[in-house]
């Protein structure tokens, strides 16, 4: 049942988006986040008069606006009475209006435009990251081993660090209530955001952001996930430190990457700054970082192909938070 809102707060939520403009705008970011540009785009309005709006209703605590470099995205805000109200407004308005239909169908042409930015990203780089998929277990055996490591429990809050094309949203977002992507590359977000867009997945956000001063929240994750990013780092342990942070108490951290090998042309040719991990050394980081090693696995490569002279391993390693938890977490129903 909906909170009960104090009247002031809800004649000012009503003020800030009673104009057809600012109501249009609350009606497409109901669909996901938008930068200025999209939302120009689709409104058919001028970059000022769409930004004086947007300026309003940021003011009024009904949109989020979020830093990612030079540009800026704009959500609805979650979690406020404010937006509470707003939800069952915008629940209630009818998607057949012409107006409205027409916003959201310059939407689609919107998401079909950044799709086909981000795919000619991906295929400039898929040789590279091919040539390394080839040296290692499958993506489908990482993953499958990834699902029966993280297991089916539902969370609150889901972070993904690192998050690239957006993949471990897309397999483990169905658990949360919401989920979050990191990463420092503004390509690699076009990919993850056009990848979350085709699958559906309505209830993650990504954001562009330092490893070691995540823009997130401290102590708001219940399960945080690091795919494939440590080997790039110079320090390692400093960053689980920074990731611990992040986690609630009796939170989970998971860590894919390679076991310890010698292939030093990844070193050469694609930037990795370690050649793998040894179990221990994780586990000590973990440690470093206050939290207790709770899990490790490896998965290996099947076969050898011809002409590769090493194949990697990878391993799974998990972190769990020693705090306790008093209450049950609440996300609709009681979990376990």
């Amino acid at each position: 049942m909906a909170t009960l809102a104090p009247f002031d707060t809800v004649l000012t939520a009503l003020k800030a988006a009673g104009e057809p403009t600012r109501l249009r705008l609350l009606a497409i970011l109901a669909e996901g986040e938008l930068n200025v540009t999209d939302l120009t785009e689709i409104l058919g309005q001028s970059q000022p008069r769409i930004s004086r709006h947007l300026k309003l209703l940021v003011e009024a605590g009904l949109v989020e606006r979020i830093r990612e470099g030079a540009w800026a995205f704009f959500k609805l805000a979650e979690t406020t009475q404010k937006s509470e109200i707003f939800m069952q407004i915008l629940t209630g308005l009818d998607r057949s209006d012409r107006v409205l239909a027409r916003d959201r169908s310059r939407l689609v042409e919107v998401r079909r435009s950044r799709a086909a930015i981000a795919a000619d990203y991906f295929r400039a780089h898929a040789e590279d990251w091919d040539r390394i998929r080839a040296l290692h277990a499958s993506d489908e055996a990482v993953e499958a081993a990834l699902r029966d490591e993280i297991g089916t429990r539902p969370v609150q809050a889901l972070l993904d660090i690192g998050t690239g094309t957006g993949r471990m949203l897309e397999l483990f977002a169905p658990l949360a209530v919401r989920a979050v992507g990191v990463d420092a590359s503004a390509e690699m977000l076009a990919v993850a955001r056009a990848n979350l867009e085709r699958s559906g997945v309505r209830n993650a956000v990504v954001r562009q952001g330092d490893l070691f001063a995540l823009p997130v929240e401290a102590g708001a994750y219940d399960l945080v996930i690091i795919h494939q990013v440590l080997h790039y780092l110079d320090d390692g342990a400093r960053a689980l430190r920074e990731v611990a942070r992040a986690l609630r108490p009796g939170g989970r951290l998971v860590i894919v990457d390679f076991a310890p090998h010698e292939l030093e042309f990844l070193r050469e040719d694609f930037a990795h700054r370690r050649l793998g991990f040894a179990r221990e050394t994780i586990e000590h980081w973990f440690e470093a970082a206050h939290l207790e090693p709770a899990g490790w696995r490896m998965v290996e490569a099947a076969e050898k192909p011809s002409g590769i002279p090493a194949r990697l391993t990878v391993s799974i390693w998990t972190g769990r938070d020693p705090r306790r938890v008093s209450d049950r977490i609440s996300i609709g129903r009681e979990v376990a």
